[in-house]
């Protein structure tokens, strides 16, 4: 492993060899400067971890040496060291992006704790930041795989109302992509590099969700031994997504209603009054304007979150994305779970596609990776599919049969029927058995077992 670099700044030659040395036994690659105008030559030229300056130094300070670190090499953390020790220092140090001080006559164990502080500190920041770019890049508009009309005209959509504060309440059945459409309005916004906190207001208890909401005091009520942040809190300067709003009691929606109106609330059990500068953008898989005319869901508050509805269409209703969502779940999988799937047959996606998709884009995905993980290699084939796509998932024709005076053999004229069914895909298949199931909605293996039971194969 590379030793992390750390420039020492000092015009002082014993403190810059005393300082180098501690840091040389911890493992450490140190380089030196005399003052601050060598520090920036250096930073031009090469990258440290650490700027470790003095603070009165001839010519620069030690706090316009960080100054000028957080212009030419954001990432790197700069700590101040001072015989100056003072509460102005540290607050001066602070505010031109110093990440800690210490002070002189330097203690080897502080120095070196503060340093590794420094470098923990730094790798955490530089891992969020790439999180970030992840995120950002993930969440572009080109990225949400879709082609169909429905799911175009969503886009244009969100990309209109993305960079601007106001509500957006997102309909859609579960698994239909509302949070993948919340993070995209979030990151394409002015709000990108602040907090995206979500929380799903069906999955928490009632008595648990204010509190995740708004936070609580300490002493709060039973359990409460430590003051909470809450949700509202976190996401402060960004956007906060409430996910299924429709399951929120009326009680609590009073006060989700007050932060719409107001930007401000307070904690459970407390008295101060809290600011926060947030977008809220809320979504759910109900019917608001059913549950406002049963008096389940208050109309100031639907009037409130309605500022921009987006609906998102089921998959059922945007079939042509069906190809593109398989192809990118087989490049997914086979990267993710290491696999070697290879594609589809064309009877295999058309199965998918006369399927009702009740789970949509999330049920496809569950699909395609158990697919992924119990085949393995290879084109994806009918028989690969589970059971449940044999079976139509529309009404089929049923002819009309008439039931005489005297009744009629109903085991009799059920294996007639299915057996007239069996003959005729198999004659339209040429005889080719897995055809034939295809045509009937059926497994393959359940078909040859029909055929085996009814004798087809000796008529």
């Amino acid at each position: 492993m590379v030793a992390e670099r750390i420039l020492v700044v000092d015009d002082e030659e014993m403190n810059r060899d005393l300082l180098q040395r501690i840091l040389d036994r911890a493992g450490y690659q140190v380089t030196t400067a005399v003052d601050g105008q060598e520090a920036l030559t250096l930073l031009r030229q090469e990258t440290f971890h650490v700027v470790l300056t003095d603070l009165k130094m001839p010519g620069m300070t030690g706090v316009e040496v960080i100054r000028e670190l957080k212009t030419l090499a954001p990432f790197t953390m700069g700590i101040i060291h001072t015989a100056h020790s003072s509460i102005e220092t540290a607050v001066e140090a602070m505010r031109a992006g110093a990440y800690d001080y210490v002070t002189k006559p330097v203690q080897r164990d502080e120095l070196l704790v503060v340093v590794q502080r420094a470098l923990e500190f730094q790798h955490l920041h530089y891992e969020n930041f790439s999180l970030r770019k992840q995120l950002k890049a993930k969440y572009k508009f080109d990225n949400i795989i879709s082609d169909s009309e429905e799911m175009q005209a969503v886009f244009t959509q969100v990309e209109k109302v993305a960079d601007t504060d106001s509500t957006v309440l997102i309909y859609g059945e579960s698994g239909t992509g509302k949070e993948l459409i919340a993070r995209a309005l979030h990151y394409n916004s002015y709000r990108q590099d602040k907090p995206l906190v979500p929380i799903n207001c069906g999955a928490i208890p009632e008595e648990l969700l204010e509190s995740e909401l708004f936070g609580h005091e300490k002493g709060a009520f039973t359990g409460a031994i430590t003051l909470r942040v809450g949700r509202f809190e976190l996401a402060n300067g960004g956007t906060i997504f409430l996910d299924e709003i429709g399951e929120m009691r009326p009680a609590l929606q009073v006060k989700i209603l007050r932060v719409l109106q107001e930007r401000e609330f307070e904690r459970v059990g407390g008295i101060r009054t809290i600011k926060v500068n947030v977008r809220i953008i809320a979504a759910t898989n109900k019917n608001l304007e059913d549950l406002v005319a049963r008096q389940q869901f208050r109309d100031d508050l639907y009037w409130r979150l309605n500022v921009i509805p987006i609906t998102l269409p089921p998959l059922r209703e945007r079939l042509s994305d069906i190809p593109l969502l398989v192809a990118h779940f087989i490049t997914r999988f086979n990267a993710e779970k290491k696999q070697h799937l290879t594609g589809i047959t064309p009877e295999a996606l058309q199965m998918l596609k006369n399927y009702h998709w009740p789970g949509n884009v999330r049920e496809l995905e569950n699909t395609m990776e158990r697919i992924a993980i119990l085949k393995g290699s290879g084109t994806i084939t009918p028989e690969d599919l589970p059971e449940k796509f044999f079976r139509t998932s529309t009404s089929s024709h049923v002819p009309g049969i008439d039931i005489p005076e005297h009744g009629i053999d109903f085991d009799a004229t059920v294996e007639a029927f299915e057996k007239q069914l069996l003959m005729k895909a198999l004659a339209k298949a040429e005889g080719v058995k897995s055809k034939a199931a295809i045509l009937l909605h059926m497994n393959r293996t359940t078909l040859v077992e029909k055929v085996k039971k009814l004798r087809l194969e000796e008529d």
